[in-house]
């Protein structure tokens, strides 16, 4: 499996609905809200033979109230 971390900036106000919809689509190993400029990360485990960007597609971004994502890919853990 592989580890990407992802970032979701959401609507004014939408930030718990998006939450609790990522969390229903059962697919996110951690969730948790920041500060900053992003709203939540989802630590999210694609499996192996999985296309990343269409994984996150077809799973999560069709979620309304999102207005943007930043997907940040691993290579290795230390």
């Amino acid at each position: 499996m592989r580890c990407v971390f992802v970032q979701f900036r959401c609507q004014p106000g939408k930030t718990y609905e998006v939450a609790d919809a990522i969390y229903d689509r059962e697919i996110v190993s951690e969730l948790y809200s920041t500060s900053g400029e992003y709203d939540l990360i989802a630590k999210i485990y694609i499996p192996e033979g999985e296309d990343v960007g269409q994984f996150l597609n077809a799973r999560l971004f069709d979620i309304s109230g999102i207005n943007r994502t930043l997907t940040t890919m691993t290579f290795r853990a230390f």
